[in-house]
């Protein structure tokens, strides 16, 4: 089974939500890009949601995300997997939320891009973090293997907790 190194952050400094997947997929890993999974919906709904359309190229969804002040990492940095499935992640190390919220004090909200994100920040990361600030939400997973819920479901759940978190089209709302 191989070892799987994640990707890096996707962050401006001035973030206000991360957005935590579990671990990029096969097709994330070999483009070297997140959610490039032709089926998953993660740019669908930002291009929605923020304007990060899946038709602009990825530097400029990147771009629009960041505008947004969306930021975009996984919960686990390295770990042993066969395929893109989450159930096949073994021995997990996840990344250092502790240097990352450090560094992006402004996020107050993070966003789990499904259960198994949620699952291992809580288990893993959450113990050694000294943000009690910060406001967590599980998401309906983006990926082409959760199909247990509408499309319109799930973007509408990814508007409510982008909107409760403050982010608009123009980005965050001012801090006062």
């Amino acid at each position: 089974m191989p070892t799987l190194q994640g990707l890096p952050p996707i962050a401006n400094a001035d973030a206000c939500v991360l957005v935590l997947g579990s671990m990029p997929g096969a097709a994330s890993l070999q483009a070297g890009q997140y959610y490039a999974h032709g089926r998953n919906r993660f740019w669908r709904y930002m291009g929605e949601l923020v304007g990060a359309n899946p038709a602009l190229p990825y530097a400029e969804r990147v771009q629009r995300l960041g505008e947004a002040g969306i930021a975009v990492w996984d919960v686990i940095g390295q770990c042993r997997r066969v395929g893109s499935l989450d159930s096949a992640i073994r021995d997990e190390t996840v990344n250092d939320f502790a240097e990352f919220l450090a560094s992006h004090p402004r996020v107050g909200t993070v966003l789990f891009n499904g259960a198994k994100a949620e699952a291992s920040f809580m288990r893993h990361a959450l113990p050694s973090l000294a943000r009690p600030d910060l406001a967590f939400h599980r998401l309906p997973s983006t990926s082409p293997a959760n199909a247990s819920q509408s499309d319109q479901f799930k973007l509408d759940a990814w508007r409510s907790a982008l909107q409760q978190a403050g982010v608009r089209l123009a980005g965050c709302q001012p801090a006062t």
